[in-house]
């Protein structure tokens, strides 16, 4: 799972120069966080990053975000990275690109997932606020908030391929999962990318225990099936996590047990995606694995 080639080299210099020619009263030091899949990500000053497409195929995810998230925002109350400024196109760079405010803590994945169970009432409510019915101009993905059918042959593939372990097993899971009756309903808003490197989480002092604080990276934002969204419960927690996120989510929505089931195969759709490579991700591999190891516990 090699991180693709750029379309374009997004630098220090050229971070600056934008920064400096359309929000010049925001200029400040700039700090490289990420070089991910899609986007560039700098931190600006103490408070800001920007955030900027290094790929073609990702320009309409952000634009999406700019479009969108400041809408969610009215209704969800973890913090999203809602746009602060927007930049355009202009000579320098010919795409869409954002500044948003910078969040304190660290990813989830540096939590090991035992010690996670503290969000998971924070991650229901989450899921609960943003699961709301999408309006027909939301985004559509062909991978993200599909009926598990439109997954079936890529995760046969995967699991057919040798690479994943007790594939056997997990392809029995995966026949039945598949089988699920479809969302019945409308589609909600999906956050699209339930996966642990997208929770903030910051240590209480003194206890041990974490808090949700914030949900980061919608370029997978669509209107869908929320079925995606709860693969958390096995991409995220671990069996008492689990239980805990369940049970808060029920608690606060009328998920009926096809729902989970969809979730489950969700959980398997994703985590064999992330497990079939090792690629040069470690972290997304181990997310991989322990997906597939919380899978397997319940199969």
């Amino acid at each position: 799972m090699k991180t693709p080639a750029a379309d374009i080299e997004v630098d220090h210099q050229l971070v600056a120069r934008l920064v400096e020619a359309q929000h010049p009263d925001l200029a400040g030091p700039l700090d490289l966080v990420a070089s991910g899949w899609d986007n560039v990500l700098y931190r600006l000053g103490d408070d800001l990053c920007v955030r900027l497409p290094r790929r073609q195929v990702a320009v309409d995810l952000l634009v999406n975000e700019q479009r969108w998230l400041p809408v969610l925002a009215r209704q969800i109350t973890v913090a999203i990275p809602v746009p602060v400024r927007r930049g355009v196109p202009s000579p320098d760079y010919p795409w869409p690109w954002t500044i948003g405010r910078w969040f304190d803590g660290r990813p989830a994945t540096d939590v090991a997932p035992a010690n996670r169970s503290g969000i998971a009432a924070e991650l229901a409510g989450f899921m609960a606020e943003l699961h709301t019915p999408a309006p027909s101009a939301a985004p559509r993905s062909p991978v993200r908030g599909v009926p598990l059918a439109a997954r079936d042959a890529d995760v046969r593939v995967r699991l057919k391929s040798g690479v994943i372990p007790n594939s056997d097993v997990l392809l029995d899971l995966w026949d039945d999962l598949v089988a699920t009756p479809t969302l019945v309903g409308l589609a909600t808003w999906v956050h699209g990318d339930p996966h642990p490197a997208n929770l903030l989480l910051i240590a209480e002092p003194g206890t041990g225990e974490h808090r949700l604080t914030a949900v980061i990276d919608f370029g997978d934002l669509n209107g869908g099936d929320p079925a995606t969204d709860l693969a958390a419960a096995w991409m995220v927690f671990d069996a008492e996590g689990r239980a805990a996120f369940k049970a808060r989510l029920n608690e606060l929505t009328d998920t009926d047990q096809d729902t989970w089931a969809r979730a489950q195969g969700w959980a398997l759709n994703l985590g064999s995606s992330l497990a079939e490579h090792s690629g040069d991700n470690p972290p997304m591999a181990a997310i991989g694995r322990h997906v597939l190891e919380q899978l397997l516990m319940e199969a």
